[in-house]
């Protein structure tokens, strides 16, 4: 009997994990012991890295835009739909355009984020983000006219995806104006839910310095519950308001729902293991990247590491061996502190981040990276 693999989702973690399964089990696919299906409601793999650069004209959102098919080793099945049901009792999921159930012996669920702009009232209307494509190039057509007034940079959604690229973005934005010599016309402010500028408060205690030396004004335990788009002003809890000329948000971020609809978890997150991450109400199911709720947020390197752990689990749990391979909460990310400049931190569950010191050295090392990702979705990296 054939054990059939099956991926929901084909972002980052989805497509290297494909990609690793076909190389493990090389011999299972060979003799048709197993078959891996990846499905993804799009053709295309999108590495949304690009959209932080996207604002600046450093990028064009097609530079992170590539077909999936090239993508997938030619032994992976790829189906273009969308699961909308999953019974893990009988190990089936229903598609939108499948006319027979799906059957799996195994899942992995790799649905990754979605934005919800929705949530905040007045906030698709009176703000702008780099989170998407069409929010990115919407935000490149403001930055280009914007001379003088007040930024805000808002953070509303916690977790999100990239946790580190709020940071990036005000960082590149205030060496962006001082190069075009409008610096001093052009407030920053950068707002954040807590008591502090990021919700690792190691990464926070390297970052709030370096604002406060660029003149970026900083609110923390600020809670946006309504934006004014009319008064172009952003009403926290409480009743704190912020005028803005140009606002920014990270929107909140859900899951899909079909996951909890399926009893996998709250808000479309799995609760997952943090070490195996296997999932916790259901047998055979697994998820990786933004879809696993580990209890701390994901930088798109966590996807990757995730990929191998589960490629590796899978493979031992065919060949009816104990699956050992554990996460470590493994995490590389390389923070821009500006336009020709960056740091770099790399930690896990139990070592904290220590950051590197900005250089130009490491800004090329992100775009250069940027440029190899295509070989890590290939698994060729």
């Amino acid at each position: 009997m054939t054990e059939e693999i099956v991926i929901g989702g084909g972002g980052t973690g989805g497509t290297v994990l494909a990609n690793d399964l076909a190389d493990r089990l090389s011999p299972e696919l060979d003799r048709g012991d197993v078959r891996i299906t990846l499905i993804n409601d799009s053709s295309d793999h999108v590495y949304k890295p690009v959209w932080l650069y996207v604002p600046f004209g450093q990028r064009e959102p097609s530079d992170g835009r590539r077909p999936l098919s090239e993508l997938l080793d030619d032994r992976v099945n790829l189906r273009i739909d969308r699961v909308s049901e999953i019974d893990t009792d009988a190990q089936e999921l229903e598609t939108r355009e499948g006319r027979v159930p799906t059957e799996y012996d195994k899942l992995v669920l790799a649905t990754g984020s979605t934005l919800a702009p929705d949530r905040i009232p007045g906030l698709e209307a009176g703000g702008h983000d780099y989170y998407s494509e069409s929010g990115s190039e919407a935000l490149r057509e403001e930055l280009l006219s914007f001379t003088e007034g007040h930024i805000v940079l808002s953070v509303i959604g916690t977790p999100h995806m990239c946790p580190a690229a709020p940071l990036e973005f005000v960082f590149m934005t205030d060496d962006w104006f001082r190069e075009r010599g409008l610096r001093d016309d052009v407030e920053i402010t950068y707002t954040y839910p807590i008591g502090r500028v990021h919700g690792n408060p190691h990464i926070a205690e390297w970052a709030k310095p370096l604002m406060e030396e660029r003149d970026i004004a900083i609110e923390t335990y600020f809670n946006a519950e309504e934006v004014d788009p009319d008064a172009e002003t952003i009403i926290g809890m409480g009743g704190s308001e912020i005028d803005y000329d140009l606002l920014v948000s990270i929107p909140p971020h859900t899951g899909v729902d079909l996951i909890a609809e399926a009893g996998l978890g709250e808000d479309g997150w799995v609760d997952v293991d943090k070490h195996t991450l296997e999932a916790e109400h259901a047998e055979n199911v697994y998820a990786i990247g933004d879809t696993a709720d580990t209890g701390v947020p994901n930088a798109g390197s966590v996807a990757h590491y995730q990929a191998g752990v589960v490629g590796q689990r899978l493979a031992s749990e065919i060949r009816g061996r104990p699956a050992t391979e554990t996460y470590d909460g493994k995490t590389l990310c390389f923070i821009e502190t500006g336009m020709d400049a960056a740091s770099f931190v790399e930690f896990n569950y139990e070592d904290p981040p220590s950051p590197a010191p900005p250089s130009q050295k490491l800004h090329w090392s992100k775009l250069a990276y940027n440029e190899s990702y295509w070989l890590t979705a290939r698994g060729l990296l």
